[in-house]
């Protein structure tokens, strides 16, 4: 493995696993703060108890999420200290915001976890709120900052120098905004179905109140967030295309330049031959993801210099995967809400606890191929259309070997997570299976 490959390799092991903590940090505070509103509302124990439960693994995730992002920003600096050099004082308006985010959520979630009967009651239940407000906004920051790297703004790029920046044109760039809702609302969907797919592989162990009430406060998120994330995403896509046409013909693998270009559903790209097999086409849907209109054109991968190409079968078949799980959960989340309004009796059903089970994993999957498409899709630029990743990269030698460091401090870090919440799952199982 070469310096090139392994720091890449790097920075996409510590993403990939941050990622899920983050979306996690974003989303469980906002359901540990409807347990307890529902404690107060009704008065009811089970709600108490599973909103200390939830507030147990957000500081588990939080603690985790936060060290794994503190590596990430080492990393930049470390592995690619020429773009930090000229984009650091660009785009350190969304950084110091994120920080001023994470430091209140902190707090926040001090005052969460250790004002049980010590704050009043309303109190300690907006100390909640303020923690998940301050999670998506944390979220939002980092997003912005990537967004940058997408869309380049705030600068004029003078003999190889930045000149003339302007820190908050920067922070909103022409790609922020759509990154961001579609980023926040799979972190919604993801972590609501994982949340949910736990409590209902417990529920069919033991038919417990808890998990049943769980279930449904986790899928009330996720549903809707599942709904809405076609259209972001559809949001998304036009965005790409008027920014990034090149990362969108690497989605479809769109080889040719063409009007009423076609949706690529599945296939395998033949880059050679510049086609894709045994693919479902759907005249002109592309144009209309792209455009808004299905003849309109849509430019191919040939305009571009074959050199800056992204690796089109990695983008493609992340692409794919996303987009499949996507449509699967949201018909999942239209499973719920008919459930919820009108056929009551399904989300008791066997089948029904099986298909949330099933998509326990699903949204962060979805998740992790989002960022293979946005990250693997800007390629070869680090900066889009300015600096290339190979010329960022840094001098020092042996980053294999911080590659598999970090590698096995991760793999170590997902065994203690999963054993921690284990044993808070099996504290809670245990005070209920007994009260039977």
């Amino acid at each position: 493995m070469d310096e090139f490959l392994a720091a890449r390799m790097q920075m996409g092991v510590s993403l990939g696993f941050h990622i899920v903590f983050a979306c996690i940090g974003m989303v469980m505070p906002w359901f540990m703060f409807v347990a307890e509103w529902k404690w107060l509302k009704t008065n009811n124990p089970v709600y108490l108890d599973l909103a200390k439960a939830w507030a147990k693994g957000v500081a588990i995730f939080f603690a985790v999420g936060a060290v794994s992002g503190t590596v990430l920003s080492f990393e930049l600096g470390m592995l690619w200290p020429t773009f930090m050099e000229h984009a650091g004082p660009i785009f350190g308006l969304p950084f110091s915001w994120e920080g001023t985010a994470f430091f209140l959520e902190a707090i926040a979630l001090g005052l969460f976890l250790y004002g049980w009967n010590r704050l009043n009651k309303w109190v300690h239940l907006y100390t909640g709120l303020v923690v998940g407000i301050a999670g998506v906004l944390s979220g939002i920051f980092v997003v912005s900052a990537n967004a940058w790297m997408n869309a380049p703004a705030g600068f004029d790029w003078v003999n190889g120098q930045a000149e003339n920046i302007d820190p908050v044109k920067a922070m909103f760039n022409k790609a922020w905004l759509a990154q961001a809702h579609h980023m926040t609302i799979a972190a919604f969907s993801a972590t609501g179905f994982a949340v949910a797919g736990v409590h209902a592989l417990l529920f069919l162990k033991n038919k417990l109140e808890i998990h049943a009430k769980a279930i449904t406060i986790a899928l009330s998120f996720a549903a809707v967030a599942a709904l809405l994330q076609p259209i972001s995403g559809d949001l998304a896509a036009k965005n790409v295309a008027k920014l990034q046409p090149a990362k969108l013909a690497a989605f479809e693998s769109h080889f040719k330049t063409t009007n009423r270009a076609p949706l690529i559903i599945g296939g395998i790209p033949d880059v050679e031959n510049e086609d894709v097999k045994h693919a479902i086409k759907l005249p002109g849907f592309l144009s209309f993801l792209a455009h808004g209109d299905f003849n309109a054109e849509v430019k191919g991968l040939e305009e571009f210099p074959r050199e800056e190409w992204p690796p089109i079968p990695i983008v493609h078949y992340s692409f794919q995967l996303m987009v499949a799980i996507g449509m699967f959960l949201a018909l999942l989340g239209v499973i719920f809400l008919a459930g919820s309004f009108k056929w009551k009796h399904w989300l008791g059903k066997k089948w029904w606890m099986k298909l949330l089970t099933i998509a326990t994993p699903l949204g962060f999957i979805a998740v992790e191929a989002g960022w293979i498409v946005t990250e693997v899709g800007r390629q070869p630029w680090i900066i889009y259309g300015i600096m290339k990743t190979r010329d960022s990269l840094t001098p020092m030698p042996g980053i294999q070997y911080t590659f598999y460091t970090i590698t096995a401090v991760y793999l170590l870090l997902s065994f203690i997570v999963i054993w921690l919440l284990s044993r808070q799952i099996k504290v809670l199982q245990s005070k209920y299976l007994s009260h039977d």
